[in-house]
């Protein structure tokens, strides 16, 4: 179960504003500013410790994952992370959006999916596996959102695909997408040749030219 994540609130700046320079001080502080909102409340500017965050995100539900965050003088609150800055340089935090979740109702997600096993178009016709969609939106209460959606692709031959309405429905998960989405297929290797055409076009210019230089000189005889 995720741990607790402890929200301090933030002071309100003279001009009623949150610039750069306020987020600065918070993350030298150690801290990131984040806000949290959403389920009929408003919105609550706070600063959390980024190593609670990433280690949520490096978990195996990630973004996904709902866990309880303490706001100082407002108690707990089942949030998710909807939006994150990342600063890919420093390898940090730069601040995260935290939406309230209403246990009791549905909402969207977007879920990871993994292809398990390697299809025989692959190990016996000499194709290759390409996955088109990595996620599949679906909806659903937040208790029952997976960490992701496993398919089997061994059975898979060459030009044959996955697609969403092949994945395991239950009643309790609506998918969003097309079913007839395509979630993943195996094609053919492609062989580049080089056509005939190419090879003539590409001759015909050194002909052309070679029959000037022969010509010249005749040319110059007449004369």
């Amino acid at each position: 179960m995720p741990e607790v994540v402890v929200a301090k609130t933030r002071e309100v700046p003279s001009n009623g504003k949150f610039n750069k320079n306020a987020a600065r001080r918070v993350r030298a502080a150690g801290k990131i500013p984040a806000v949290v909102y959403g389920a009929g409340h408003e919105s609550v500017a706070v600063e959390v410790d980024p190593k609670q965050i990433l280690r949520i995100l490096h978990s195996e539900s990630g973004h996904n994952t709902i866990f309880d965050v303490d706001i100082a003088g407002q108690g707990l609150a089942k949030v998710m992370i909807v939006d994150w800055q990342y600063e890919p340089i420093r390898d940090s935090l730069l601040h995260i959006d935290l939406k309230r979740i209403a246990m009791d109702k549905a909402m969207k997600a977007s879920v990871p999916v993994r292809l398990i096993g390697i299809p025989t178009g692959v190990k016996n016709e000499g194709g290759i596996l390409d996955q088109v969609l990595r996620e599949v939106e679906i909806e659903c209460l937040p208790g029952e959102i997976p960490s992701h959606i496993d398919v089997d692709v061994t059975g898979l031959a060459l030009f044959g695909a996955v697609r969403v309405s092949d994945l395991p429905h239950s009643g309790s998960i609506k998918f969003l997408d097309a079913e007839d989405a395509t979630i993943a297929h195996v094609t053919a290797i492609k062989v580049e040749a080089t056509p005939e055409a190419a090879v003539v076009a590409a001759a015909e210019p050194e002909v052309a030219k070679k029959g000037k230089t022969d010509a010249a000189p005749a040319a110059e005889a007449k004369k």
